[in-house]
């Protein structure tokens, strides 16, 4: 053979694998999704995570027309779960499904993980905190439940669920405001309710999806609402601003938000197919249903862009860091701490 043609085609026998492989990561997401993608919830199921990201994987598994298989990989106040999205290949067939406890793991040293280690698909929804106790409970009211607090401090027990959660944070914000409960981690939303029906604790502030049952059957009394508005379910049970007006100024955070993330080494071309399957999701008449019949804020339509989505977890991550630090314990002020806070 010509010299010539034969150092051509050994040329292009090397170009192309390159070429191809070129081609693949620029394109990756041509043919996705061609399997069956995992999300995974980074707590026990019943809570409002797991039962609002099996809500949101139902629809979304209509839109990309591969199975969406929820798996619950609960410990270490979320951060199991976390580094086992983080340590699956970055290929979008592992995605994620969180709480707010994802911004807390640095400041509470459970890991070094944080919003910024991965890609937000969408800012879902806010679940709204209430507190609630057991049908027989003595308290009948939102104030007295926290003048027993007051006059009792560590005396009245609270179920949460770990630290860095939610309902920590809430925990933290009865302590500031002057009513210490006696605070007992429990390992999902559902075994706090659990622990109220069984009168192991005296209360709990779970959010709203998780008790609505609860409610509706009367084992679950409602007292109040943890948020800067009233429930449309429920318009006459008051908020904790409206029994103590000093609890206001902490009121306007969304305790409970629940996030769609993915690795930030996904590629882009794949994020943006879940963006728009995500955003067809949202749309639909049952997902509507489901975000009217329990209350949540739809975070969604407040926070629409990349932009708008990380300024809100950079915003939160804020506001909750003051309140679990030394700073929130000692009652130093937010500007004392030097942590930049529009609000409190």
């Amino acid at each position: 053979m010509n010299k010539k043609i034969l150092h051509c085609i050994m040329i292009a026998c090397i170009a192309l694998p390159l070429f191809a492989s070129g081609q693949k990561e620029k394109g990756s997401g041509a043919d996705y999704p061609k399997k069956a993608i995992t999300m995974i919830v980074p707590y026990g199921a019943g809570g409002t995570t797991d039962l609002t990201g099996r809500k949101f994987a139902i629809n979304l598994q209509k839109e990309l027309g591969v199975p969406v298989t929820v798996i619950n990989q609960s410990g270490a106040s979320g951060s199991v779960g976390a580094k086992a999205v983080l340590d699956a290949k970055p290929d979008g067939y592992t995605v994620f499904f969180t709480a707010e406890s994802l911004g807390t793991q640095r400041v509470m040293e459970i890991s070094d993980m944080s919003y910024a280690d991965f890609s937000p698909i969408m800012a879902v929804v806010n679940d709204p905190k209430v507190i609630v106790v057991a049908k027989d409970s003595p308290y009948k009211t939102l104030s007295d439940l926290l003048d027993d607090m007051k006059a009792h401090p560590n005396k009245i027990k609270m179920s949460y669920t770990g630290p860095g959660g939610s309902g920590h944070v809430q925990g933290l914000i009865f302590t500031q405001l002057g009513y210490v409960p006696a605070m007992t981690a429990y390992s999902s939303g559902a075994d706090c309710i659990v622990s109220v029906l069984g009168h192991q604790v005296d209360f709990t502030n779970s959010n709203y999806s998780t008790i609505v049952g609860y409610l509706k059957s009367g084992d679950l009394k409602l007292l109040g609402v943890s948020s800067s508005r009233r429930l449309t379910t429920y318009p006459n049970v008051p908020t904790l601003g409206d029994v103590d007006p000093a609890a206001v100024k902490y009121m306007d955070t969304a305790f409970s938000p629940l996030s769609f993330l993915v690795d930030k080494d996904v590629p882009a071309d794949i994020e943006q197919i879940l963006r728009d399957a995500a955003l067809k999701v949202v749309q639909e008449d049952a997902w509507k249903t489901y975000v009217h019949d329990n209350s949540l804020e739809e975070l969604y339509v407040q926070y629409p862009s990349i932009e708008d989505i990380n300024q809100f977890y950079a915003d939160w991550e804020s506001r909750t860091t003051w309140l679990l630090s030394d700073a929130g314990a000692t009652k130093r002020s937010p500007e004392e701490f030097n942590i930049p806070h529009p609000t409190l």
